[in-house]
């Protein structure tokens, strides 16, 4: 391992769940020379899943937010640049400059500078009561328009606006849900998953309009009054929330002459095509043995895991990321676990009662398991992330065999794991 690379400065651009893991890994393995993590939001990194549920609903205050206080910054001789937006990336001269005229010199670099949400580009998007949710600002203002909203309407109907649209319809409001596909979450869950949730969200009075777009919002004082859809149908609305994706913010790595696509392109190491410069979170594009080709996952468990492994490689020590992709979502009283990545699949078990609102859907590609989609089965979540990274020979005959115990195979991979560990 080299002194340098222990020794030199490590600055890390964009402060949430894989910029902050980033800076306290480093320093747990080893590196002693000085950590600068640049945010460009006034305050600590802090939680991002909370703001479409607990914090709508005033469960989670903000106070409780942040990741982790301002004493683990310092105890840990982390730098941090709050309030800070970074301009240009001079990999020529190994410095990073502001938008305020500063200039940041590096030995190594990491971007951890996440995804901004996809715009609605629609006549009157940029009236008030016009909301995206992908930073705390996002949800202040999200949750004080809730407040008063009679009618709300989601754009989309994927992760973010279903667990908005059960926040507000927990709230006793008349949401509708306008998803141009014809089913809901149709790029991450099969059918009968999505068919499900329809259900779930109907019982709970949320109206669904599939095969439907928004041609234009309609404004009085400023503020939206309405939404014309593509069938011709005005819908009151004085809430609007886009949920319609995310965009990788690629800009400064791309601008810098580094390889991205949909993403800033990493390799196992999280290395991008600078040596000098690593990735990590949901900006990058890596290759993965659950996926047929490289993909880009936005998740808490991708941006921290990836965070570890691209501090091991800023260190010296190089480890493939190798980390099973797991992912959540809380709608109503339901907890939505996913496991693996269940593109490709050829059979789909059913371990559990969708009546009871309590079963997993596994996944396999011929005899493998590849993925595990759990409603209120935490059990099964759980042992999925053991099978799946440990390639477990399971079969689909055995899941669906509702006396097959799963905890025995469980409990021997925890003790190869421990092995492994302690050899």
């Amino acid at each position: 391992m080299s002194d340098s690379k222990l020794s030199g400065r490590l600055v890390i651009v964009g402060a949430s769940y894989a910029g902050l893991n980033l800076a306290l890994s480093a320093r747990q393995a080893g590196h002693a020379g000085p950590i600068t993590l640049i945010g460009d939001e006034a305050g600590l990194p802090y939680q991002r899943p909370p703001l479409s549920k607990a914090f709508m609903l005033g469960k989670v205050a903000e106070s409780a937010l942040p990741i982790r206080p301002q004493q683990s910054l310092d105890s840990n001789q982390i730098e941090f640049l709050p309030g800070t937006r970074v301009a240009a990336l001079d990999r020529a001269g190994q410095a990073v400059e502001t938008e305020d005229g500063r200039r940041i010199p590096y030995d190594r670099l990491a971007l951890t500078i996440g995804c901004r949400a996809r715009p609605l580009a629609v006549p009157g998007a940029e009236l008030g009561g016009v909301h995206y949710l992908r930073s705390l600002d996002d949800a202040r203002a999200l949750r004080d328009s809730a407040a008063a909203a009679q009618a709300p309407l989601i754009v989309g109907g994927g992760f973010i606006g279903l667990e908005v649209a059960a926040s507000l319809a927990s709230q006793g409001k008349q949401v509708t849900v306008v998803e141009a596909q014809d089913r809901l979450l149709a790029r991450a869950v099969p059918p009968v998953l999505s068919e499900f949730l329809t259900g779930v969200h109907r019982d709970a009075g949320v109206r669904i309009l599939f095969g439907t777009i928004v041609r234009g919002l309609n404004g009085e004082n400023g503020r939206v009054v309405s939404a014309e859809l593509s069938d011709g149908t005005v819908l009151p609305a004085d809430l609007v929330l886009a949920g319609i994706g995310a965009l990788a913010n690629t800009e400064l790595a791309s601008a810098a002459g580094l390889t991205c696509d949909d993403g800033i392109v990493v390799d196992e190491f999280m290395r991008t095509s600078d040596p000098n410069i690593v990735a990590a979170g949901d900006c990058t594009r890596f290759p993965t043995r659950f996926a047929a080709r490289p993909v880009r996952l936005e998740s808490v468990q991708n941006a921290q895991d990836q965070a570890r492994m691209a501090a091991l490689t800023v260190t010296g020590t190089l480890r493939a990321y190798d980390a099973v992709p797991w992912f959540w979502s809380d709608q109503y009283d339901l907890k939505l676990q996913m496991v693996g990545l269940s593109h490709g699949h050829d059979q789909m078990v059913l371990r559990g009662s969708m009546e009871e609102r309590k079963f997993s859907l596994f996944y396999f590609k011929g005899d493998q398991l590849i993925a595990i989609e759990s409603i209120n089965r935490s059990g099964d979540h759980m042992a999925g992330r053991l099978l799946i990274a440990a390639d477990a020979k399971v079969t689909p005959d055995q899941i669906a065999d509702p006396n097959f115990d799963l905890a025995p195979v469980v409990a021997e991979l925890r003790k190869a794991a421990r092995a492994n560990a302690e050899a």
